[in-house]
């Protein structure tokens, strides 16, 4: 079934050139790591340096859009970066990009190429529909910490995502939560292609277009659809 995705007025308000691009898809295969998605990360920071040619992510203007919308709602962003620069500046060290599952492998290497903040979630796990919202504060965020199970809550008004059981991700995309997140056993993703400006809208749709032609190459098969620009 095809989750409900909303975005708040309030966070329309905080960041009016927000987009997000959708993809739906069903009958993936994930499983371990493996030498073709390995191959996949380290031609992505290839071609994250090559965009970058010698600026740290963070001089990028897309990342630095993203610096500004995190400090407009509360969050030090040179402390919790979005998904893409946390992503980038572990592909440019000498540690390189962490080596996952396939489906994470797979949408990892398309946020570190096109510099864009990408999530997955599992689609039997969220619950109800899916909202970007300004959090109240009082939300469940369910986390592990030092190997054990802890609930944390939100700032009031940091921006969240969050289905009717509680919140997914933190800070828009910084944390995500073990509950959804795709496994090595997932086989139905939504994935999340999230774009501020000055990145056009046809640049997040090219980048959601590759990412479905990579979920087609693993999972020969799979039903995938990609949901215009929203």
């Amino acid at each position: 079934m095809t989750p409900t995705l909303t975005v708040s007025d309030e966070v329309r308000a905080l960041a009016p050139g927000f987009t997000h691009v959708a993809i739906e898809a069903h009958g993936l295969v994930s499983g371990p790591s493996t030498e073709a998605t390995s191959a996949l990360l380290d031609d992505a920071a290839r071609r994250l340096a090559a965009r970058l040619g010698g600026r740290a992510p963070h001089e990028d203007p897309h990342m630095a859009a993203w610096r500004a919308v995190y400090t407009a709602f509360g969050a030090k962003p040179s402390r919790t970066r979005n998904s893409a620069e946390a992503l980038a500046k572990r592909a440019l060290s000498d540690a390189g990009l962490p080596r996952i599952n396939v489906l994470v492998d797979i949408y990892n290497a398309i946020s570190v190429a096109h510099l864009i903040p990408v999530g997955g979630e599992d689609l039997d796990r969220i619950q109800g529909a899916m909202h970007l919202v300004r959090a109240a504060g009082d939300e469940d965020f369910v986390t592990v910490a030092a190997g054990e199970e802890t609930v944390e809550h939100p700032d009031t008004g940091e921006v969240v995502w969050r289905d009717e059981a509680g919140v997914t991700c933190r800070r828009w995309n910084w944390r995500q939560g073990p509950r959804t997140r795709l496994t090595e056993e997932s086989t139905s993703a939504l994935f999340l292609l999230e774009g501020l400006d000055p990145m056009p809208v046809a640049d997040v749709e090219q980048a959601g277009a590759e990412l479905a032609e990579l979920l087609e190459k693993f999972s020969p098969g799979a039903r995938i659809t990609v949901h215009a620009p929203a």
